[in-house]
């Protein structure tokens, strides 16, 4: 028992980063699983299909109509999920008006450190801000493609051409799909106030389904 109660001031700062270098460790191994078999994580398939999206779109000349429905339904997916953000930071702010009697619920659980109850809440909300960062960018970059794409091939030059708004949307992508990411780490975070070791069995459980959206089926491999 005295053992137990040494250990406990470092539990939850243990399982912190035990997680964090999960999801470390996974990202490096599927970067690395990337550049052994091309093709295999659906990050490179969505850039494929954004670059023949976009030179079928300029090239066309008749696609513009599409284009921006195309783009405005981007715009409104990613200003919901950013909505949404802004709807949990207030939530977990209001969580802070009761730290003390919040953590002496999770305690009498099972929690440990009742103390680090309010760095709990404030990962949460660090968390939910990031993601509405990042789907705002996404916004930003969605409405930029929305003005390059529609550029008369006449009017182009080296900022408007499809290089270039290929670039520019893939960055809107990478934007929401980070902020997608972030979204799904709350989910660790709020089992964290369980206890540590629910943050930790929720990052592992988390793996697999992260694995399952980045990895390429056999048809969506074919398909791109």
């Amino acid at each position: 028992m005295n053992e137990l109660e040494a250990l406990a001031p470092w539990i939850d700062p243990l399982a912190l980063a035990a997680s964090l270098a999960l999801l470390a460790a996974y990202r490096a191994w599927a970067h690395a699983r990337e550049r052994g078999t091309p093709g295999l994580l659906v990050h490179a398939l969505n850039v494929r299909v954004r670059q023949r999206w976009v030179e079928t779109v300029m090239e066309s000349g008749r696609m513009d109509v599409l284009a921006v429905q195309t783009l405005r339904n981007s715009v409104m997916a990613a200003s919901f999920m950013a909505s949404t953000a802004v709807l949990l930071i207030i939530g977990a702010l209001t969580l802070t008006a009761n730290i003390e009697s919040i953590g002496r619920f999770w305690a009498g659980a099972g929690g440990y450190a009742t103390h680090w109850t309010a760095v709990k809440i404030g990962a949460l909300l660090v968390d939910f801000s990031l993601a509405f960062f990042q789907f705002t960018m996404a916004i930003r970059f969605f409405n930029h493609v929305g003005y390059m794409i529609n550029v008369a091939p006449d009017k182009r030059d080296a900022s408007t051409g499809p290089d270039a708004v290929v670039a520019m949307l893939n960055r809107a992508g990478a934007h929401y799909s980070t902020g997608l990411r972030t979204f799904f780490f709350c989910l660790p975070l709020v089992l964290w106030l369980l206890g540590p070791l629910w943050l930790f069995a929720g990052t592992v459980g988390l793996l697999p389904a992260l694995w399952r959206l980045d990895h390429v089926s056999g048809a969506e491999a074919s398909a791109g």
